[in-house]
């Protein structure tokens, strides 16, 4: 039993760490969409091809764009808080009472 508690206490870490640069990388675009960069960057097309997924899942389903505003960055920010706070601390929790 030993052996799934790691995996999950390993599991857990690998997915709050991939969470908490998806965060980043979703606050990094939505500060670069204030200063209009270059749309034929690398690092630019790289962060639009990584969010933009994401973000059109989220607009397609909810008008978020109000006054020109686009609140989508906000709800996926929201989420990534939710799923660490919900989903890594159950699978700490769970890995603890298997060991």
């Amino acid at each position: 039993m030993f052996v799934l508690s790691y995996f999950l206490q390993a599991l857990a870490k690998v997915l709050d760490i991939g969470l908490t640069l998806y965060m980043w990388i979703v606050i990094i675009r939505a500060v670069l969409s204030w200063v209009n960069p270059d749309p034929y960057n690398p690092i630019v097309r790289a962060l639009y091809s990584v969010t933009d997924p994401v973000f059109y899942w989220f607009r397609r389903r909810l008008p978020l764009i109000y006054g020109g505003i686009d609140f989508s960055p906000l709800l996926v920010i929201l989420l990534i808080v939710f799923l660490k706070s919900f989903l890594v601390r159950t699978l700490y929790t769970l890995a603890l009472k298997l060991a």
